[in-house]
């Protein structure tokens, strides 16, 4: 063999057990990476939470997920998009751990329902009922059709109560019609199946570039409507109060960054709403003045929020409160999260 031939031969062996060493190393280094992964998994509970649609009410939760609060209590939580009224059926049924339906859960909680109500990120409701450029008010929606999310829901009490204050009876003088989540309502009104629409965000932007006419803002009413709620049935409560603490604890840290970190909660949803930064800034000055100051509503706010379902169940004054709504543990998290100082 050539000397040339030679060094050839040793540079390949060389080059091999270098490579061979290499891939060692990456193997030693990525292994026990994978290994820590595997058994984080293992041991990360998996639960279901239902939300109503991929709309702002769900930022705390989507920011809690995000930023991984929920996995450092242990929990894989997967947001399931379903109506209002499913989502609270599945949360009594227990096919969902939790519900973040809000003022969908009301209703059932005041006919009897074994649910209570946790937390809430916003007190103010996030909608705006618009109609056809020629219908110019509440009024001239007699003998007219209008798209709600579901029978029962959050956007349903309310336009039932405005048209309520207009002398209509909704179902009787106005025809209310479950039309889907979301921008499902926009198209529904677009494509002429309802005359008007009860929309949130970001629908009611498409509705106005759309040429839509807005007859009320419910944002700017003297009303309270709970969005960005969690709800769970009085059997996890009693058999798993430790898994309760746990989704609260994440979902307190998602709101404490929707509340306070404007630029970390439009990152968050430009990626959860699919949309622009530009469009979600706009949406994130419109919802802040919205929340609760942390997830909890004094005794007043309490009974206002059930003000405009009460005649819906026949009742004239509400029943105690701590049937419906018990914010206990969610004070507990957020004395806790002040004791220790923690920041996001």
């Amino acid at each position: 063999m050539s000397e040339k031939d030679t060094n050839l031969s040793r540079l390949f062996v060389s080059t091999t057990v270098r490579r061979r060493d290499i891939g060692w190393f990456i193997l030693s280094f990525l292994l026990p990476l994978l290994s820590l992964r595997w058994a984080e998994a293992q041991q990360l509970r998996k639960i279901h939470v239902a939300i109503p649609a991929i709309t702002p009410a769900a930022a705390p939760f989507a920011i809690a997920k995000d930023r991984g609060y929920y996995r450092e209590e242990g929990l894989d939580v997967d947001l399931i998009v379903m109506p209002s009224a499913v989502g609270i059926q599945a949360l009594i049924g227990g096919n969902v751990s939790f519900s973040t339906q809000g003022g969908a859960g009301l209703l059932p909680a005041l006919r009897g329902a074994p649910i209570r109500l946790l937390f809430s990120a916003y007190r103010r409701p996030m909608y705006w009922l618009y109609a056809r450029a020629e219908i110019r008010s509440v009024g001239d929606l007699k003998g007219k059709k209008v798209g709600v999310s579901s029978i029962g829901s959050g956007p349903d009490s309310l336009l039932r109560d405005v048209l309520k204050k207009q002398g209509l009876e909704g179902g009787r003088d106005v025809v209310i019609l479950p039309v889907g989540s979301g921008i499902a309502r926009f198209y529904a009104l677009q494509a002429g199946s309802v005359d008007a629409a009860m929309l949130s965000i970001p629908a009611n932007f498409m509705a106005q570039e759309g040429g839509y006419r807005q007859l009320v803002s419910f944002i700017d009413q003297d009303m309270v409507e709970l969005q960005g709620s969690i709800l769970a049935s009085l059997q996890l409560l009693e058999s798993e109060p430790a898994l309760a603490e746990k989704f609260l604890r994440g979902s307190v840290k998602g709101f404490r960054i929707l509340r306070d970190n404007r630029a970390v909660t439009t990152q968050v949803l430009v990626r959860f709403l699919k949309l622009k930064e530009d469009a979600v800034a706009k949406i994130y000055d419109v919802i802040r003045p919205g929340l609760t100051p942390d997830g909890t509503l004094s005794e007043e706010l309490q009974k206002k929020s059930l003000e405009h379902i009460l005649a819906r169940v026949g009742l004239k004054e509400p029943p105690r409160l701590e049937t419906i709504f018990d914010f206990s543990l969610a004070r507990k998290v957020n004395d806790e999260l002040q004791a220790r100082g923690w920041r996001p």
